[in-house]
């Protein structure tokens, strides 16, 4: 029974997430009375007493919940940042780059040795680079939605990437994470330069370099 209460229980607060704090907490009340009386003893308190204590654990809880909800919806709004460029281009820069690192990284896993166990696939604007143990695995996929790129490092987690327009041609420029100021083709010199065992130079790539 507790497994399915439980599933039922994320349901609501998933409905209720958008609702005032205090609305939400009497949202959440007779979901937490529910909950103590399934978890009760086979000698349950007087129901005066339940009562109390349901009501008390009800807005603690209430709350918390509420905060919590709050910080994520705003950590994935700023997260996101308005697409500067139009869907058209955005398809052409992007196939440019994740082809462009397609290519490198094959090349570079053929003339490393220590990179025996590594694998490099590409389908579908998703690009996987499996460096084996103890390296791990990168993602870099296509977002189309947010007309972003989106990087899943082993080392350094998550991130998103928006495309920088050049000054002369919106075709021209590179891929930023704007929370610590650092491009794609940054990252991944320093983060993949450690994994081959010597300096790598991505700055023949398509969009790799800033605009001076």
């Amino acid at each position: 029974m507790l497994p399915s209460l439980t599933k039922v229980f994320s349901m609501h607060i998933i409905s209720a997430a958008l609702l005032p704090r205090r609305t939400f907490c009497r949202f959440l009340e007779p979901v937490f009375r529910q909950l103590s009386g399934w978890q009760a003893t086979p000698a349950p308190a007087p129901a005066k007493t339940l009562t109390s204590q349901t009501v008390h654990l009800t807005r603690n809880s209430g709350i918390a919940v509420y905060r919590l909800l709050r910080l994520m919806s705003s950590q994935d709004t700023t997260a996101t940042a308005t697409p500067t460029i139009d869907p058209v281009t955005f398809e052409v820069v992007c196939s440019e780059t994740l082809e462009s690192l397609c290519d490198y990284f094959e090349e570079l896993v053929e003339e490393t040795t220590s990179l025996t166990q590594a694998d490099v696939m590409y389908s579908d604007g998703v690009l996987t680079v499996n460096f084996g143990r103890p390296h791990g695995t990168y993602v870099i996929n296509r977002q189309s939605p947010n007309r972003q790129i989106w990087l899943s490092s082993p080392t350094s987690g998550p991130k998103r990437y928006d495309f920088v327009s050049g000054k002369d041609a919106i075709d021209k420029g590179y891929w930023l994470y704007r929370h610590d100021g650092v491009t794609l083709h940054e990252l991944l010199h320093e983060e993949v330069s450690k994994i081959a065992g010597r300096p790598l130079d991505l700055s023949a790539l398509p969009h790799s370099q800033r605009e001076p």
